[in-house]
């Protein structure tokens, strides 16, 4: 029988403690019990690290005047001076980055607009690098003050090792983001999926906050997904992130129906067909969907046609994710979804016909309108969360590590 890995038990106990604080802080340990389901004794072990590392605070409540009602209770909270870290949102029109304190809040942010798809990887690192000693610098503080560096992406990547395996936003592929950032910032960087990122961004300030369990759907120049299951990211082996695009799906039933993969039927991809250039180029940057909108409202068939084949298609891969993981809620993210009931009422539908009957009524779909501000910052929470397992008190923040 296989015997748990105790440093990665007593991680991800460490974990659950921190985000407990942090979700309900000030708290007491007691109720820490509650919410972690873990024994006193654990808990309390726990905390007094944290204390001693002075990653947690204690926040005093009651009055200690009046002997008759004893001590007063210790409420914990995230000291929120404990550590900087910044997330880095990696865009087709730029690079939006964020600093955040220990807690999640923004102290400083920074955008540089460029058209990423026409910069070599070498160019979009050194762009990278350059952000986040300004934003550094901008939050007040020092690059050494940074504890880690989370760069967010579409496309399919390894969080193991740092490795970009493809993005559509770059043309190079295999591309070892982690270990080049890593050798010009002298900091641990994570490399994680813009969809994973989403999630923890919807998990941790945005319409899932109430859910351990749900499925961010992203749809930009590819269809990715962020699984969230029991509060933790589920990820392949090396932990390689879901590309829903990599599906094979039709637009159009029987022997008429385009087999191809989900990611050339993502909404930008089919509009470019149909125009014959990039729909971004349409109008000022991140105004392209909304032109697209504009020019289907005015009765150009083809775009239209365009969209409700990409909508087939969005149905059928969705009706596939709730078939595998059953979520009690898919939250609809990306600039698609500026094209508004042009997409979404034909995606409705299609995802009505293609869900299994058995699990029609287990999930509901919702849209957020995240920005690429809000992807940054879900880019830093994922950093958070792995600092939250970090056995500060001796190793400091655990390296990620290929499986």
């Amino acid at each position: 029988m296989k015997v748990a890995d105790p440093e990665l038990m007593r991680a991800i106990n460490r974990y659950h403690v921190m985000d407990a604080i942090r979700r309900c802080g000030p708290i007491s340990r007691t109720e820490i019990c509650a919410k972690t389901e873990l024994s006193s004794t654990t808990v309390s072990a726990i905390t007094a690290a944290l204390l001693e590392d002075k990653l947690v605070i204690p926040r005093p409540t009651g009055s200690i005047r009046n002997p008759a009602r004893g001590r007063p209770r210790v409420m914990l909270d995230i000291n929120p001076d404990a550590a900087r870290v910044v997330g880095v949102k990696i865009a087709p029109q730029g690079i939006v980055l964020v600093v955040t304190d220990f807690k999640g809040e923004e102290v400083a942010g920074a955008s540089i607009p460029v058209r990423i798809d026409r910069q070599p990887a070498a160019v979009v690192a050194d762009l990278i690098a350059d952000g986040v000693k300004r934003c550094v610098t901008d939050a007040g503080g020092w690059l050494r003050d940074a504890k880690s560096l989370c760069v967010a992406l579409p496309g399919v990547i390894e969080h193991g090792g740092g490795l970009v395996r493809t993005s559509p936003v770059l043309d190079e592929t295999d591309i070892p983001l982690g270990q080049v950032l890593t050798r010009r910032l002298g900091l641990p960087v994570i490399v994680e999926s813009a969809a994973n990122a989403a999630a923890v961004a919807e998990h941790w300030y945005r319409r899932c906050g109430d859910l351990d369990d749900f499925v961010v759907v992203a749809i930009e120049r590819s269809v990715d997904i962020g699984v969230m299951h029991g509060g933790q990211l589920l990820r392949g082996t090396r932990g390689i992130s879901f590309a829903a695009g990599s599906m094979v799906a039709a637009a159009g039933m029987g022997a008429q129906g385009d087999l191809r993969r989900v990611d050339a039927y993502a909404p930008g991809n089919l509009i470019r067909e149909a125009l014959g250039h990039d729909p971004e180029d349409l109008a000022s940057v991140g105004q392209g969907m909304e032109r697209v909108r504009a020019l289907i409202e005015a009765g150009d068939d083809d775009l239209r046609i365009a969209v409700e084949q990409s909508a087939e298609v969005l149905g059928q891969a969705i009706a596939s994710v709730i078939a595998l993981f059953a979520p009690p809620r898919i939250v609809l993210i990306g600039r698609a979804l500026d094209l508004g009931d042009h997409l979404l009422a034909p995606l409705r539908r299609s995802l009505s016909r293609a869900v299994p009957a058995s699990l029609a009524d287990v999930t509901r779909l919702v849209v957020d309108d995240i920005g690429d501000t809000d992807w940054a910052r879900g880019a830093a929470g994922a950093a958070l969360r792995e600092l939250y397992g970090s056995p500060w008190s001796t190793t400091g923040p655990v390296p990620v590590r290929a499986g």
